[in-house]
């Protein structure tokens, strides 16, 4: 009897009583496949459907499987799964495994769900982001139009209380663990070892020391390949079987991962973290955690999602460790040191954080929600990530201006893509050629399939070839892509074109050397210089690889940058000419590639200001030559803005957003951005300041420090706030320490000797009299011996002189 057996009673009585539950249970208590099976004769449940959530399509099959042989039936029966590539439903399924993006469409589709008595959350700690969309929409469909719908989220590692918070103070099932005793050994790793030939080594080492089969952890396909490439080499043993296992596989490599050796042999399983959760591998009892993992992570300056590879969490690790602990006593080898276990990161941050929130932001618009407020999510998504998201779906025209679903956003919901894809599946439909859009969509979805090599239209031919079982059904899938996106038949779609649709930051344009290419985006990226497309003028770019200043291109068409005429942008551009004349420039641009240009001729004053302000629309305020009064005004404005938020935003991001209020006027009367004086800048920054505040700037703000002998400035840009620097002589007499910002903020007195040189840092000048001027007046008295230097400088004069001679 498995763990989870103890705790069902408690867990029906809850959802009977409740529609929102939590279950707590380690990895091994056999939630995944009993639960559904035990709640299917519940009497609320009233013949609907239970839909069970996994974070992995390899791990919905196989939790289907596992529950239809449990039942003696095939999957399709009574359980069935539903998957991108896949799916095994019959008539009389009730139990339906599906993934979490699937779940997302259906609840889109049907947000009533109409047809299903309970959703369960399986593996949510692993914090997906289809899985919080999911739970969100889930909670919010429950509210409104289904308060008999059951949720029932399942963990392992997770922050229970959380979780139960977020769904109203949800009643918490904790089952116990099952695992037999691991014992822990640390192999340490050099540094300069590549990870493939450490990994290989501690397989070996393994199959020596103990028996029973071996699930071994490494981040990527690359890696596992390299590896079992240097264990032909080193394995001598003809009795152990070495089988790669990640999503990218055939089901039937899939399935001889999973299942037990074959008596009388070994296996050892190169697994990626999709073997961490969901999966029992039949006959491990020896993990090799190589302590990586391979997670995305979206950049939103640039577009891109990049793969990178980081340090396993604590909690990754405890889950890998438990795998060799399932039906047996294990061994759990570890590639790095004990201590070093301290150091990791408790969890892994939720994909919400990390992701690209494209996808995310549209199925928010098409549930009618333009923002995430009101929706039940553990975790916001950053701001910043948010809005680049909705700027890609404008782009895309999937939003309008206010961000309401266009009808072309509409049509991209009903193709089950992202929204590059789907947009660029809509586009090849448009033109005629839904197909090719398509299979476009498959290569670039599942990774691996038609091959490596970099040119797109090479990939697409070995698609066509490509008899495997995985193939045929990514071509089913387009096939189904292709009709949801309507549009004609029998035209021809560019590769390129449909490329540049999806990722117009993505067109490249050769420069220099073979290879070596600029993006739309800026950023440059290079091909191998052998590669046949590495001789193409322009490309359009679907894949890029990681690097610090530019990224490797994996994946790419060419392209006719004249066929890109809706990308196109045109602008007026001021040049100045050697000789001083200033000519209009017209250039036709994508991004920060120019396609072309040519002079348009002197400008007259309308067109030298429409270009100017297109340089600030475009580059922002960095071509403005800030002077010292501009500089201060700027710097004062944005110290009073910290005491109160009725002053003016002059950061960045506020200036530009008030342009035309400021900058604008400044203009009409100078032939460049650099031209423009600094006074101006002064007087544009001054008709920020709401009229009722013109006078309190002095008073709260002023640029000087009044003191007994005249005045000093005030650097309000200085860390740590407003400081003045001035001797500290000139301040003898005064009794109270100077404050700005009505009194709300002391000033920095860097106090000088009479050379100038720092003496004291202070914001209690008061303080200063009284404590540490005994030791300064002592050393000053020595270095400065005809300067003044009084035992109570609160009652001395101020003074910039030295003594005369002689006194």
């Amino acid at each position: 009897m498995l763990p989870i057996h103890a705790v069902l009673e408690p867990l029906k009585a809850a959802l009977a009583a409740t529609n929102a539950v939590v279950l707590a249970a380690p990895p091994g208590a056999g939630k995944t496949t009993v639960v559904p099976l035990a709640l299917l004769d519940q009497p609320w449940l009233g013949g609907g459907k239970i839909l069970v959530l996994e974070p992995r399509r390899l791990a919905a099959r196989a939790a289907a499987e596992r529950m239809a042989a449990t039942l003696g039936e095939r999957t399709g029966d009574t359980v069935g799964y539903r998957t991108r590539l896949q799916s095994r439903i019959g008539p009389a399924t009730r139990i339906e495994v599906i993934t979490e993006g699937v779940f997302t469409r259906m609840i889109l589709d049907d947000p009533a769900l109409e047809d299903v008595g309970a959703v369960l959350f399986d593996e949510f700690h692993e914090r997906s982001l289809d899985a919080d969309l999911g739970l969100a929409l889930a909670r919010e469909s429950q509210g409104l139009l289904r308060d008999d719908l059951r949720l029932l989220v399942m963990s392992a590692t997770l922050d229970i209380a959380g979780v139960s918070g977020l769904l109203h103070d949800a009643p918490v099932i904790e089952a116990e663990g099952r695992m037999f005793p691991v014992e822990t050994r640390y192999l340490g790793r050099n540094a300069a070892e590549r990870f493939e030939d450490a990994m290989a080594r501690a397989i070996v080492q393994a199959l020596g020391e103990e028996t029973g089969s071996i699930l071994a952890f490494l981040p990527g396909q690359g890696e596992i390949h390299r590896t079992v490439e240097r264990l032909v080499d080193r394995l001598r043993d003809p009795a152990v079987d070495v089988v790669p296992l990640y999503g990218a596989l055939d089901k039937a490599v899939q399935d001889r991962a999973i299942e037990p050796a074959a008596p009388g042999r070994r296996k050892v399983v190169l697994a990626t973290s999709v073997a961490e959760t969901s999966l029992t591998i039949e006959g491990v009892r020896v993990v090799i955690d190589g302590g990586l993992s391979r997670v995305p992570r979206f950049e939103p300056s640039s577009g891109l999602t990049r793969l990178a590879t980081v340090r396993v969490s604590r909690s990754s690790a405890e889950q890998r460790r438990g795998r060799a602990g399932r039906t047996q006593p294990g061994v759990c080898y570890r590639l790095w040191d004990e201590e070093a276990t301290r150091g990791l990161v408790p969890h892994q941050r939720p994909e919400i954080l990390e992701a690209d929130l494209t996808a995310f932001a549209l199925d928010l618009a098409r549930w009618g929600a333009r923002t995430t407020e009101g929706l039940a999510l553990l975790d916001q998504p950053p701001a910043g990530a948010f809005a680049e998201a909705r700027k890609v779906l404008r782009r895309l025209d999937a939003l309008d201006d206010a961000g309401g679903l266009t009808d072309h956003g509409a049509r991209l919901t009903r193709i089950p893509l992202p929204p590059r894809l789907a947009h660029m599946v809509a586009i090849a439909g448009d033109a005629g050629d839904p197909a090719l859009g398509a299979r476009i969509a498959a290569v670039l979805s599942e990774p691996g399939l038609g091959g490596n090599d970099p040119d797109l239209r090479e990939r697409l031919t070995a698609l066509d070839r490509d008899r495997s079982p995985r193939a045929r059904d990514a071509l089913k899938l387009a096939e189904r892509w292709a009709r949801a996106a309507g549009g004609g038949q029998g035209g021809e779609a560019d590769p390129g074109v449909l490329l540049a649709e999806a990722f117009p930051e993505r067109v490249a344009k050769a420069r220099g050397k073979p290879g070596e290419m600029l993006l739309a985006s800026g950023r440059g990226a290079f091909l191998d210089p052998t590669e046949p497309l590495a001789r193409e003028p322009w490309l359009a770019v679907a894949e890029l690889g990681g690097g610090d200043a530019r990224d490797r291109i994996r994946l790419a068409a060419p392209v006719d940058p004249t066929a890109l005429e809706n990308r196109l942008e045109t602008e007026d551009r001021l040049v100045r000419e050697p000789s001083g004349r200033m000519v209009l420039k017209r250039l036709r641009r994508i991004g920060a590639i120019v396609v072309d240009e040519k002079i348009a001729g002197a400008p007259d004053r309308s067109q030298i200001t429409a270009a100017l302000k297109a340089e600030v629309e475009r580059d922002g305020l960095k071509a403005l030559r800030w002077g010292e009064r501009a500089t201060s005004l700027r710097a004062r404005l944005a110290f009073l803005r910290t005491l109160d938020d009725g002053w003016p935003d002059v950061s960045e991001e506020g200036l530009a957003a008030e342009r035309e209020l400021w900058l604008w006027p400044l203009l009409d009367s100078v032939q460049s951005l650099e031209a423009i004086p600094d006074a101006a800048l002064e007087q544009g920054l001054r008709a920020l300041i709401p009229w009722d505040r013109q006078r309190a700037l002095d008073d709260l703000a002023p640029a000087r420090l009044e003191t007994p002998l005249g005045s000093a400035a005030i650097d309000y840009a200085a860390e740590g706030g407003p400081r003045v620097d001035i001797r500290v002589q000139e301040l003898f007499g005064v009794t109270s320490h100077p404050t700005v910002g009505g009194g709300r903020a002391p000033l920095t007195l860097a106090l000088l000797s009479p050379a100038r040189r720092p003496v004291q840092v202070t914001k209690d000048l008061p303080g200063f009299w009284a404590g540490s001027w005994v030791a300064v007046r002592a050393e000053m008295r020595g270095r400065y011996p005809r300067h003044p230097w009084p035992e109570d400088p609160t009652r001395a004069e101020p003074t910039t002189r030295a003594k005369p001679r002689g006194t």
